[in-house]
């Protein structure tokens, strides 16, 4: 199959003909402050990018995961994981599956494998000793984010934790000393997403139980709701209360996070987390749809975000 030369993102057409969309390559990430960020946003985007052609090409060739992995005598999890990003892809492997999706155009497939090569080395890769590898790239997917929605019933946001909130959290959750300090560390490092020259849009809801709950004692918390005032004032970050007078909400099911991205093609990913701290990834449009919809409705029923100061300055004891 011979794609056009300057194309890059696969959709059917009518016909059956394919059109790679230039949105997946040729829509430059959002730049960040410095280079540690940049490669951040930018490894993060071309691997989400890379996967997303990858199934594409498979959906385009009429072929499910299993039947790749019978045709390539690999493991269907394998096939699995290199879709979901959860693993690099090699060079070698990724020319495998070309061959079978009969792409033949050259231009297309050194595009792709350049962003094989380029997306190797995958930022907040030194906690995988600490941390699953889907947390790992949710904070990968969160970088490279335009828009952030998070809705928590009771935490305040790992984006707005103070360092001090962080450590009374996990010293709670009963994790080693060195465990804790380079878990506080990789929130640090979440944190630079403000720091970019055009940060995302960030939308919070915040259950009231959680500017209540004295994690750390009142002066951990007093100082935890002296930044979240701050940072409420920043015109790219919005944070919305559900108070205890509405009763019964959608958020006490458990929180979750919604995230877009710049370029126009790539899906938006649901992060949900569940009862026992594992996150789980979706990037299906009907339920990443649901999702936002939710959020939305949530907004309708919480406080609004000018009153932030004032709902949270009336909750310090």
């Amino acid at each position: 199959m011979s794609l056009p030369p300057a194309l890059l993102s696969t959709t059917v057409q009518g016909g059956g003909t394919v059109r790679v969309e230039p949105a997946l390559l040729d829509t430059p990430p959002v730049r960040p402050a410095d280079e540690r960020i940049t490669a951040v946003a930018e490894s993060a985007a071309l691997r989400r990018r890379l996967t997303a052609e990858l199934r594409r090409l498979r959906t385009h060739a009429k072929l499910t995961q299993r039947q790749v992995a019978e045709r390539l005598d690999w493991s269907p999890s394998k096939v699995i994981r290199i879709e979901q990003g959860t693993v690099r892809i090699g060079v070698t492997d990724l020319e495998a599956l070309l061959r079978l999706y009969d792409i033949t155009d050259q231009h297309a497939i050194a595009e792709l494998t350049t962003m094989a090569k380029e997306s190797k080395k995958l930022p907040f890769s030194e906690y995988r000793d600490i941390m699953s590898a889907e947390a790992i790239r949710y904070f990968q997917y969160e970088a490279n984010a335009s828009i952030i929605r998070q809705v928590t019933p009771l935490l305040v946001p790992g984006l707005l934790q103070t360092e001090e909130y962080s450590r009374s959290l996990l010293e709670a959750y009963g994790a080693p000393e060195g465990r804790i300090d380079k878990l506080v560390e990789s929130r640090k490092e979440r944190r630079e997403v403000f720091e970019r020259p055009e940060p995302p849009e960030t939308f919070f809801i915040l259950d009231e139980a959680v500017l209540r709950r004295q994690v750390g004692g009142s002066k951990v918390m007093t100082r935890q709701i002296e930044h979240l005032v701050t940072m409420s004032r920043r015109p790219d970050v919005s944070i919305q209360v559900l108070p205890f007078s509405i009763g019964a909400h959608s958020a006490m099911v458990g929180p979750f996070v919604h995230l877009e991205f710049p370029a126009e093609n790539d899906p938006d990913v649901i992060f949900v987390e569940n009862t026992l701290g594992d996150t789980l990834f979706r990037d299906d449009p009907e339920i990443t749809a649901r999702y936002r919809e939710q959020f939305w409705a949530l907004e309708d029923r919480a406080t609004e975000p000018e009153s932030f100061e004032k709902v949270a300055r009336s909750t310090e004891t």
